[in-house]
């Protein structure tokens, strides 16, 4: 079953205001009122949906999560009691509904609907502070060098947790890029009332390298030649993650050739095989030159070079 879009439920936008999702909800939940439909299943359904999705985009928190970690990592994280837990259905739908209360609801002289059996309420929601809850979780960035990303390995880290460092061995997998989130699980708060703790998210950003820049799995160096080493061609030392390897650069090359070396670049994160390293060959022009070198250069341009 897909993850619920809370916002596309409501009809609101990302970005939308408090007050935009309240104006939404309340023009939904008086549409889809079960009273106001009676018998009919689809309209009760859209009901318990724009009811979830207020439950969560009113509550700040909530909202956080929801929009960290999408609408799928949200539902791995929060059951049915945690998404209403701590919304009041007495004051929101007493509102909506001109001071009736949750318990009952009436509308052109009909009998109300029940939203304590709607909701599949056993003992009512006062019961749910002494269930077991799942402990919070804890979003962290690590940074890691571009050789750590590359080669992985393991890293040991500090994170600070109910106000004490706590320190943890991280596994960093091959390749992983910029942006990537590593899972710790049971890492997180603890749970109360006997639940399980939470987990602990780090969200991984590369540190920026003095030689090599990353595109994707592919990795861009640049290297400076002279004019006359364009000319006749060179053999040039260039850097790669494993070491300085010898390459020819042909006569007659032009200032920002890329020069492909083939599996040098970044191992594919969760797959076989790597990307590749690209030379960019920069001619270097001198801003200076000597009168004996002025000389021939002048020579050269009588020939048209």
């Amino acid at each position: 079953m897909a993850a619920k879009d809370y916002y596309n439920i409501l009809g609101v936008g990302k970005n939308g205001s408090d007050e935009e999702i309240k104006r939404a909800y309340r023009k939904l939940a008086m549409k889809y009122h079960p009273d106001r439909n009676p018998n009919k299943k689809e309209a009760e359904e859209r009901f318990k949906e724009i009811n979830e999705a207020y439950a969560v985009l009113s509550d700040k928190e909530k909202r956080k999560q929801y929009d960290t970690f999408g609408a799928e990592g949200f539902h791995q994280r929060f059951t049915q009691e945690d998404i209403f837990r701590g919304f009041d259905f007495d004051e929101i739908l007493s509102n909506l509904f001109r001071g009736k209360g949750r318990r009952e609801f009436r509308f052109g002289g009909r009998s109300g609907f029940d939203f304590g059996d709607f909701l599949g309420r056993q003992g009512g929601y006062q019961d749910m502070g002494r269930m077991p809850q799942r402990g919070e979780d804890i979003a962290y960035e690590i940074v890691i060098s571009l050789e750590e990303a590359a080669f992985g390995g393991e890293k040991r880290i500090s994170y600070r947790k109910n106000g004490k460092m706590e320190e943890v061995s991280v596994k960093i997998p091959r390749g992983i890029p910029s942006g990537k989130k590593l899972r710790l699980s049971g890492k997180g708060m603890e749970g109360r009332n006997g639940g399980p703790p939470g987990d602990l998210y780090l969200q991984v950003s590369i540190r920026e390298h003095p030689l090599f820049s990353r595109e994707g799995d592919d990795l861009i160096v640049e290297k400076e030649i002279n004019f006359s080493e364009a000319v006749l061609g060179t053999t040039m030392e260039v850097p790669t993650l494993e070491g300085m390897k010898k390459v020819k650069v042909p006569s007659g090359t032009q200032s920002y050739t890329k020069m492909r070396l083939k599996g040098l670049g970044i191992p594919h994160f969760q797959g076989e095989g790597k990307g590749d390293e690209y030379v960019k060959v920069i001619v270097k022009v001198p801003k200076k030159v000597t009168e004996k070198s002025r000389g021939l250069i002048q020579e050269l341009a009588k020939e048209g070079i």
